[in-house]
């Protein structure tokens, strides 16, 4: 599943590909798949393309948007005189489209076309107004992202959980959104404590410490195109680069830390596999 510098990666993407297009049609192969009436959308220029945690947001001239989930097998592709990919390939990004694995797809006044492929159709695209948008529940219950949070606002958070592991509660997205697996174990070893401790445990300075780390790992990830997983590419259909390049301890279990000369190890915190060094991080 795609973490939030994954997301935001495509929604780079795709501001440069489909901004100010207008939309001309709308096929849907997969009721599942796509939520609301598609008149909406038919005639609309797009106006904008956002990011709520890890849903994309694109709106209309209407004020009408479209709330795009990827979850795990989504992809966005757009076919023009370029062409790129967007999300975990299957081969659906050099077959023609629309593709074996198409639920939605979108032709443009100008020729180009926008195609949601989902192999597990797990994801979906979902039309609302504005106040459904403001009512939507998966919204409504995400926490601030790590930018947007002050440390003082984040001690409190922590707080509030006092005997749970560090790791479960950044997890969460309604204590903190867009923080997954990949970017909690690079904020705990960033601010050198290990995931399974128990909030109560933190001192101000650690808690300051993490959510710093939270930031700037995630950023690192966005600014190299996001992390790379077995079947995750990034806007342009390449891959990211950040486990190759900063990742200190994700998928790094059996080598030698970099800062200390410890051993990474992995173990399970809150059902996640879950990695660390035992020699830096207390």
């Amino acid at each position: 599943m795609p973490e939030l510098p994954e997301v935001e990666t495509i929604r780079r993407g795709l501001d440069k590909f489909i901004l100010n297009q207008t939309i001309q049609e709308v096929h849907v192969l997969c009721e599942k798949s796509f939520r609301g009436n598609k008149k909406w959308l038919l005639g609309q220029k797009i106006i904008k393309i956002d990011r709520r945690g890890k849903a994309l947001l694109i709106q209309l001239e209407n004020n009408m948007w479209m709330m795009v989930h990827l979850r795990m097998t989504g992809q966005m592709i757009f076919v023009g005189d370029e062409k790129f990919a967007a999300g975990h390939p299957d081969g659906g990004f050099t077959e023609k489209m629309p593709g074996r694995h198409t639920r939605v797809y979108f032709d443009f006044t100008n020729g180009t076309h926008l195609y949601f492929n989902d192999q597990r159709k797990f994801g979906f695209i979902a039309v609302l107004d504005e106040l459904g948008l403001h009512e939507d529940k998966f919204l409504n219950k995400l926490a601030p992202e790590p930018w947007d949070m002050k440390p003082d606002d984040f001690w409190t958070m922590l707080q509030r959980h006092k005997a749970a592991p560090i790791k479960a509660v950044i997890l969460d997205q309604g204590n903190i959104a867009g923080v997954g697996n990949i970017y909690a174990d690079e904020g705990c070893f960033y601010a050198k404590i290990l995931p399974w401790r128990r909030c109560d445990s933190l001192d101000r300075d650690e808690a300051d410490l993490l959510l710093r780390g939270l930031c700037e790992v995630m950023q690192a990830s966005i600014d190299s195109g996001g992390s790379t997983m077995k079947d995750y590419v990034r806007a342009d259909g390449t891959k990211g680069s950040y486990l190759e390049k900063f990742a200190q301890v994700f998928r790094r279990e059996g080598l030698e830390c970099r800062r200390c000369g410890g051993m990474i190890e992995k173990t399970r915190v809150a059902g996640r596999g879950t990695h660390y060094c035992k020699g830096c991080q207390k």
